[in-house]
């Protein structure tokens, strides 16, 4: 893979995890505003789907010696130690009378790490599959999925197979098929696209937004049983022609914020501990009041600036990357200017 594949596909991620954290911060606020509700369901039909397709893509050295032993190490530990750390931060944050620590249960992001190994799984079936056949019986599933009652957050059971479409058709892709969306007519369509998404949904507002979260069954929502199927459909459709339109708009150039791409995760794990803390706090009640929300834009900026620092790496990387090399050098390096 050439240096101008890696930057296009770093900066995809960052832009991605901009929006992700974006999105968290603008939810306490799309009740009442009705251009910041549209803007919030955009960013859902897109940027977990294209995290997801990526993922997918960068997937396919699944069938390689130790790849699930890496996948354990790389997703499972970390989601049980984050798990962990979040029960018992919620647990103090929001003065719950008593601890509790549900494996089995995702806490809000977490969701991802256990859906995405296991989507790994599932490609030892379905890649062995004809790529139409494969990707419709995917969609099938996907769908049918939301008529059983008790598939919901348990395990992100909802989430796996709602979302497996796309990490599967990610899998299929190749890169040619990314160039292709650097065309002139590509990049027009995209632009066409994205806005028509956002004016359907400024002016038709009654979706639910949590069907773009694909954690529920279909009784959940207010909507008959019979023809629930279709606004599933209907999500795929939409969420496919959105988040190739993003990455129509992924500059293949390398600018100051392409490196943050290779540091996703952290940025992902981490932020939640300063979202769950803004919301129902008096920062959150004075943007209100004053009317500033764009600052919330400046402020996701800047946190995920900061959660990619190479400070914030250093002090996290070993309960996220079990890397204990750069402690005992910080600490070596201390130990020198202390005593020399």
């Amino acid at each position: 893979m050439s240096k101008q594949r890696d930057y296009y596909f770093d900066n995809g991620k960052f832009l991605l995890i901009f929006f992700v954290v974006f999105g968290h911060l603008i939810r306490s606020y799309i009740e009442d505003n009705e251009i910041l509700y549209a803007l919030y369901k955009t960013i859902y039909s897109f940027h977990m789907p294209a995290f997801i397709l990526v993922s997918g893509y960068f997937a396919k050295g699944y069938f390689e010696k130790g790849y699930f032993t890496k996948l354990v190490k790389k997703l499972l530990v970390p989601y049980l130690i984050f798990q962990i750390i979040y029960s018992v931060y919620y647990y103090f944050l929001l003065s719950e009378k008593s601890l509790s620590i549900n494996i089995f249960n995702p806490e809000w992001s977490l969701w991802f790490l256990v859906s995405l190994f296991c989507w790994h799984l599932l490609l030892l079936l379905f890649a062995k599959m004809n790529q139409p056949f494969g990707f419709i019986l995917s969609i099938i599933i996907g769908i049918l999925i939301g008529y059983i009652d008790f598939i919901d957050e348990y395990l992100s059971l909802s989430r796996t197979f709602v979302f497996f479409p796309f990490f599967l058709l990610g899998y299929y892709l190749k890169r040619k098929h990314f160039y292709w969306l650097k065309s002139k007519v590509a990049i027009s369509s995209a632009t066409i696209i994205i806005t028509s998404v956002f004016v359907l949904f400024y002016l038709f507002p009654l979706m639910d937004f949590e069907w773009l979260f694909g954690s529920k069954p279909y009784n959940h929502f207010e909507t008959d049983m019979t023809f629930a199927w279709l606004q599933r459909l209907f999500i795929y459709g939409v969420s496919l022609i959105t988040l190739f339109s993003f990455w129509a708009f992924v500059p293949r150039q390398h600018y100051f914020f392409t490196k943050i791409g290779k540091y996703t995760l952290y940025i992902y794990l981490l932020h939640g501990f300063i979202i769950k803390y803004f919301r129902g706090s008096n920062w959150e009640k004075w943007i209100a009041k004053n009317h500033s929300v764009w600052i919330l834009a400046v402020f996701a900026l800047s946190l995920t600036l900061l959660l990619s620092s190479k400070f914030v790496r250093v002090l996290t990387q070993p309960i996220i990357e079990f890397k204990l090399a750069n402690w005992f050098s910080l600490f070596k390096q201390f130990n020198r200017r202390l005593f020399s």
